[in-house]
């Protein structure tokens, strides 16, 4: 059975590929003290994610990123997040890029209650991530904290 959020999405993207040019997400490497990272489980697409965002029209990266850790995850920036790399997300859109950001300096008021969108959320270690961690987020992770080198598309 085809979930109504995904049929939703389906055409969004398709209304996008027509009235957008480009389109931009920001997500976030929230790092704790312990060197481990705030991942989530969506409930509309499988595996572990960084939290991430479309970046909205007049909306600045920056900002779109705290908006977006702030509503999905209760997490505020207490410093300056530090860029870390744009990559291409051609594959699963066209003309999709995503800005990474890595946010060390941070506060989280409370752990959300799971919802339809987020329905886990956790710290993890780099070397301990979940079995069903998606490619894009374990290469970045591996970029992160091995410095392998980094590629152009997610």
């Amino acid at each position: 059975m085809v979930r109504k959020d995904k049929i939703v999405i389906k055409v969004l993207q398709r209304y996008w590929r027509v009235s957008r040019g480009l389109t931009m997400g920001v997500q976030g490497a929230v790092i704790d003290d312990q060197n481990r990272f705030l991942l989530i489980r969506h409930g509309y697409r499988p595996g572990w994610h960084f939290h991430r965002g479309g970046v909205e029209k007049n909306e600045t990266l920056r900002t779109s990123l705290s908006r977006e850790l702030e509503e999905e995850a209760a997490v505020f920036l207490t410093g300056e997040p530090e860029l870390f790399g744009v990559y291409a997300n051609f594959r699963n859109f066209p003309n999709d890029h995503v800005v990474v950001y890595l946010v060390r300096n941070w506060r989280q008021t409370h752990i959300p209650e799971p919802n339809a969108e987020i329905v886990e959320q956790g710290f993890f270690a780099a070397d301990a991530l979940p079995h069903d961690t998606v490619g894009g987020t374990r290469r970045r992770i591996n970029e992160i904290v091995n410095g392998a080198p980094r590629q152009d598309a997610w």
